[in-house]
C-alpha cells in the first residue's frame, strides 16, 4: 500500500508530520493492505492567514484494488484533529465497502 502526503501552500509538509501520518495510517489500516494499492492524503488550511475554527481539512482518498477510489474528507481547528477525523471516517468507508464487497 503506497502512501502519498500533500499539503497546501499554508501547511508546513514537514518529516515529522509526514512521518506520523504514514505511521498512522499503517497501523490503522493495516488489516486492509492485500486490498487497498494507494492512499492519498491532501492536507489543507482554507483560511490562509485568517483565523477561524474548522478551516483545517484533511482529504483521504483511498483507492481499493479493482474497485472505484473513495475519499473522506474532515474539518477542525488543527492538522492533526482534522487527520484523526478524516482517519475515524476512511476506516468506516472501507469496512463497509469490503463488508458489502462480501455478500454478493
Amino acid at each position: 500500500m503506497t502512501i502519498q502526503i500533500n499539503t497546501d501552500n499554508n501547511v508546513e509538509g514537514h518529516a515529522r508530520l509526514k512521518s506520523y501520518i504514514s505511521d498512522e495510517l499503517g497501523t490503522a489500516l493495516a488489516r486492509f493492505e492485500e486490498k487497498v494499492t494507494r492512499l492519498e492524503v491532501h492536507l489543507g488550511d482554507e483560511n490562509n492567514e485568517k483565523s477561524g475554527g474548522n478551516d483545517k481539512r484533511c482529504l483521504i482518498e483511498a483507492r481499493p484494488v479493482n474497485m472505484q477510489p473513495v475519499a473522506v474528507t474532515n474539518h477542525a481547528d488543527t492538522i492533526e484533529k482534522a487527520f484523526q477525523g478524516a482517519l475515524d471516517k476512511i476506516k468506516k468507508v472501507l469496512e463497509t465497502t469490503f463488508e458489502k464487497q462480501k455478500s454478493y
